[in-house]
């Protein structure tokens, strides 16, 4: 009897080991589609980002080169004014608070609209 308790356990032995690497095959796979899962979203997230990164751009040119506009209407009183508030911390105001005497140049006002006052930032007389 002895003989053939030893084969049955051999048996055993074999078909466990068989599962262990059944079961680690499975884990492997697992592993593999999780990490194709996350690769993908981070490429998809990375594209993403690549795009807000790209937009970014544009609108900070954009902005740079409206201040440099606003930087070449603006009279030397109101740059050192707003130098002072910047060194001086306070808050710039609102652009509709703005003074009557510097729009910008989409706000720039016809003779015609405006008859008694003169919206031209160079005071050169375009609005009489």
């Amino acid at each position: 009897m002895q003989g053939t308790e030893n084969a049955s356990v051999r048996i055993d032995n074999s078909s466990s080991g068989a599962s262990v690497v059944a079961i680690d095959n499975k884990i492997e796979q697992a592993m593999d589609l999780v990490k194709s899962h996350l690769m993908y979203a981070v490429r998809e997230e990375v594209e993403v980002l690549k795009e807000q990164i790209k937009e970014l751009i544009e609108k900070n040119s954009q902005l740079e080169q409206e201040n440099n506009l606003r930087k070449t209407l603006a009279s030397p009183e109101q740059l050192a004014q707003f130098q002072a508030q910047l060194q001086t911390g306070y808050p710039l105001p609102p652009p509709s608070h703005r003074a009557p005497h510097s729009p910008l140049p989409s706000q720039h006002l016809r003779a015609q609209d405006q008859p008694h006052s003169c919206l031209c930032p160079r005071r050169t007389g375009c609005c009489v």
